[in-house]
């Protein structure tokens, strides 16, 4: 891939951080029909100039995921590299005649190869490596910002069984985890950017209001789940499918005496029902993703 197209712009130029963020900006979005015919164009007849119009339309959303990671102790140039090789590697194996954006496909690929990276720099072979672990390892500073606990030092105990309830890890991990990462960074932390001064972390936060591509990603990422839930619940009889909707989908869900009226069985077998059928759709689900979004998803689902 790398030699199949132009170089990119280099974050490590004279300028830094600021001068790539403005030259990526040039770069126009593609409209779904140009995007599709450009990557027909990659995969079929190997065209380098397509593969490059496809990589060089998304820089901004790798700069944008690229920003969510700030706080790992790390230069964002090379965490932005990091996202861009990614990239490639979706548009390597994209495959338009799916249907999903490149974008959302693009989302798990550049997020998977941060995270390893992020992996790698930390040593986590100290800490654990487990699945439970990289996922508390990259949600612990999530949660804490959502239940407003971003002082440094030790959580309250209240907190460390919260976090520990919403992960599905022991309490001592959290309390261990927290440790180590030492705290959250502050925003008037200096930021360096290949030797040279950058600023503070708070100038180079992200517009946190709705931007194209963030619209772009979760209405296609919104649609391809739904897309896998269809395909996962067309796979059930008529009966799992008609009581998985009530229970589940439905904004004013049924009770099970409403369903074992309309079925007239009891209620203890709608309740039987349900649980195979929402089982049967996990499964079909897990299935579909992954066919769908190749191994790169699966550093993403054991950390999200």
């Amino acid at each position: 891939m790398a030699k199949a197209i132009k170089s990119l712009p280099s974050i490590y130029d004279e300028g830094g951080l600021s001068r790539y963020l403005q030259e990526i900006r040039q770069f126009p979005m593609l409209q779904p029909d140009e995007e599709f015919m450009l990557a027909k164009r990659w995969r079929e007849d190997d065209d380098g100039e397509a593969a490059h119009k496809l990589v060089t339309s998304h820089l901004r959303l790798v700069a944008k995921l690229a920003m969510g990671y700030r706080g790992y102790g790390l230069p964002i140039n090379e965490v932005i590299s990091e996202g861009n090789v990614g990239l490639m590697q979706a548009v390597k194996r994209f495959e338009p005649d799916k249907g999903f954006r490149l974008a959302t496909y693009a989302m798990w690929w550049i997020k998977a190869s941060i995270q390893e990276f992020i992996l790698r720099s930390w040593s986590l072979v100290k800490m654990g490596t487990t699945a439970s672990q990289k996922k508390l390892f990259f949600n612990l500073r999530k949660i804490k910002g959502q239940i407003k606990a971003l002082e440094d030092g030790d959580l309250h105990p209240d907190q460390v069984a919260h976090i520990a309830e919403r992960l599905g890890v022991p309490e001592a991990d959290v309390i261990s985890m927290n440790r180590r990462l030492g705290g959250d960074s502050s925003l008037n932390a200096p930021l360096r950017v290949d030797g040279e001064s950058g600023g503070e972390w708070q100038d180079w936060l992200v517009d946190e209001s709705d931007d194209q591509e963030s619209t772009l990603v979760e209405s296609q990422e919104h649609e391809m789940r739904m897309e896998l839930l269809e395909e996962a619940i067309s796979t059930l009889s008529e009966r799992e499918q008609r009581i998985f909707r009530a229970r589940r989908l439905s904004e004013d869900p049924l009770t099970l005496e409403d369903l074992s009226q309309e079925f007239d069985v009891s209620r203890e077998r709608i309740r039987q029902i349900e649980v195979r059928a929402f089982e049967k759709v996990q499964k079909a689900v897990t299935a579909a993703a992954a066919r769908a979004l190749t191994p790169a998803a699966a550093l993403e689902a054991q950390t999200g």
